[in-house]
């Protein structure tokens, strides 16, 4: 398997890249996170998948080793090939799409095209433990309904200029401490004080 690729970015476009090295031009399929990355450099190291299918060897490119291990994840997911898997990686940033695997978000990937309630629930069933362990997260146990006052929460702490991924935590250990806490002020609150 080909690790990663360095060497001069000889043509960008928002989809694939073309990268030479050595004298050789790999084209590269790339995400739109990845292109945010990469847009304004001309020498790039790419971490990089090799899929080899019978009629065709295609390499995808990332930016980040982490986002490399999402899309990993994701194909391993029956039903979600590697351009759905590119789809959400264009779609959602790789904090947010395991923040929605790690809150049980289905609705969050409903936007993606390709993404029906049926694929969400099972990329969300099949990589929840894998998510969880990677993230160091506690596995949430919380009903549904209380969910809205999670994700308001959440987003106000996003917006404030935290890391979803460390929010997503804050609240876990918040939650797991005090099941009772249901108001979103207080939520907020308390997650402050683990974030500082």
């Amino acid at each position: 398997m080909i690790s990663y690729i360095k060497g001069e970015i000889t043509y960008k476009t928002p989809t694939y890249i073309i990268v030479e090295t050595g004298g050789l031009g790999y084209h590269v399929l790339i995400s739109l996170h990845t292109y945010a990355q990469i847009e304004k450099l001309e020498r790039v190291k790419i971490h990089t998948h090799l899929l080899i299918r019978e009629d065709s060897h295609t390499l995808y490119g990332f930016a980040e080793e982490s986002e490399r291990s999402l899309f990993q994840h994701l194909i391993s997911v029956s039903g979600v090939g590697p351009t759905t898997a590119q789809l959400l990686l264009s779609a959602m940033t790789p904090d947010d799409i395991r923040s929605a695997i790690i809150g049980e978000n289905e609705q969050a990937f409903s936007k993606v095209k390709g993404i029906g309630p049926k694929t969400a629930k099972r990329i969300i069933l099949d990589l929840k433990d894998k998510m969880v362990k990677s993230s160091g997260d506690a596995p949430l146990s919380l009903l549904p309904q209380d969910n809205t006052t999670r994700e308001e929460a959440l987003s106000a702490l996003v917006a404030l200029g935290f890391a979803r991924v460390q929010v997503q935590k804050a609240l876990n250990a918040v939650l797991k401490e005090k099941p009772s806490a249901n108001n979103v002020e207080e939520l907020i609150k308390l997650a402050l004080r683990q974030l500082s």
